[in-house]
């Protein structure tokens, strides 16, 4: 149908996508399998809704792969962070922006962010179809013709492919799109977690489920095979850590995930945690001798009080070897340099799985070779548009993955809308 552009994933890079093209002038129908827009929206910020990343989009682009941020430098100047906040606080949201750049919203949710984003395209009157799966994009002569669903086919020259990755399948992305892409052509780069908690195997007693350590440095470390030592550095990662019933999670382990991801076949990954990244270790050395002196009568263990969650400090002890009847007066320069390796680098595992299926975000995905990062028209079928996280991107926590499927999805269905009226 001449001027129809239909978009497939309502996401939040197909949400943009659909009402941009409608903006510009098409007749967009968009088309999502679940009963809700914007899940994945919903769940950013561990639900709190990190909507992009503030400060020069040359700083944000820095936070991306050198082969990604290339890709979609030019879409993130088409549609910049300070305009994806500038269309939510024009419709009532507040906003602030942490230390970290990291932006939510002050007192609104998630759900408030969707529902903003769908009064978007309630103004450019988009035809938006839930529960609406799609089976494939047909590909006639090779050029898009239409997409069908389980109900219908709908003709289409111009379809945009915004279905996401396979990250937190209960959220609806369970990968569709790739399928579809190889279909017309495109290269799937293996895809692998990128933010995702991680079981541990733990020595000792279980993880405390549910306890956070705040502003660490949690550390990865990777021993390669018959190895005895503890390996070398792979990733670093500062902020909040999480304990959960197997393992990890939080934007400490978010932020690691995908290098453990790639690497873990490589050796056995170790997690370690740095309680004090502002100290070196002779700086902590001192402050524990120092400890010792003015309480010469109380046990050493009592020195980690308040470093950590009460109910964490036993597993530290345990970790340094510390037993309660050690006195700080008589204690020994061996059971001093325990206690502070361990505030340094407190073993917490080994790593047993990245867990796919409860990341927020994958890399892998289309190749981005196959991609105009320009027009994010697709380079092997003519009428087929990509964008978003069914792309080989994937940047680290803190609003990246958001600005990007913004970006890349305001320029899909912009070029979409102007290919599908002859522009």
């Amino acid at each position: 149908m001449q001027g129809r552009v239909v978009v497939v994933g309502a996401g939040a890079a197909g949400i943009i996508a659909a009402w941009n093209a409608s903006r510009e002038g098409a007749q967009v129908t968009l088309l999502e399998k679940t009963d809700r827009l914007g899940t994945k929206i919903l769940i950013s910020g561990g639900g709190k809704c990190n909507i992009t990343h503030d400060g020069p989009i040359e700083d944000v682009l820095k936070a991306f792969r050198k082969n990604e941020a290339l890709f979609i430098r030019p879409a993130c100047y088409r549609f910049r962070n300070y305009e994806v906040v500038d269309m939510l606080t024009s419709r009532g949201l507040e906003v602030y922006t942490r230390p970290d750049g990291r932006v939510f919203p002050v007192h609104q949710t998630a759900k408030d962010v969707v529902a903003i984003l769908e009064s978007y395209l309630q103004d450019e009157c988009v035809d938006v179809r839930m529960n609406t799966p799609v089976r494939r994009i047909r590909v006639t002569d090779g050029k898009v013709a239409g997409v069908e669903t389980d109900l219908a086919f709908l003709p289409s020259e111009h379809v945009v492919l915004a279905t996401g990755g396979s990250s937190y399948p209960k959220s609806g992305t369970t990968g569709d799109g790739w399928p579809w892409a190889r279909a017309a052509g495109h290269t799937i780069v293996p895809v692998r977690p990128a933010l995702a908690p991680m079981e541990l195997v733990v020595d000792g007693a279980p993880l405390k489920a549910g306890v956070a350590l705040r502003d660490t440095v949690l550390k990865a470390r990777l021993a390669p095979p018959d190895s005895h030592g503890p390996g070398r550095e792979i990733a670093r990662w500062r902020g909040d850590l999480l304990f959960t019933h197997r393992g990890v999670s939080g934007p400490t382990v978010l932020g690691i995930s995908r290098d453990v991801a790639e690497q873990e076949r490589l050796g056995t990954v170790t997690l370690e945690v740095d309680l004090l990244p502002d100290e070196t270790f002779e700086t902590v050395s001192a402050r524990v001798r120092s400890w010792c002196e003015a309480n010469p009568k109380k046990g050493l263990a009592r020195f980690p009080e308040g470093l950590v969650p009460a109910s964490l400090e036993d597993d530290l002890l345990a970790a340094a070897g510390l037993t309660e009847d050690v006195r700080a007066a008589q204690a020994a320069k061996r059971a001093v340099n325990r206690l502070v390796e361990t505030l340094k680098g407190w073993p917490l595992g080994k790593v047993r799985e990245v867990v796919l299926a409860k990341g927020e975000v994958v890399a892998g995905g289309v190749s981005l070779d196959e991609v105009d990062p320009q027009t994010m028209r697709s380079l092997r079928c003519p009428g087929l548009y990509l964008c978003g996280e069914v792309l080989d991107i994937a940047g680290p926590v803190g609003g990246y993955n958001l600005q990007a499927a913004f970006a890349t999805g305001f320029v899909a269905g912009e070029t979409a809308a102007r290919d599908a009226q002859g522009r």
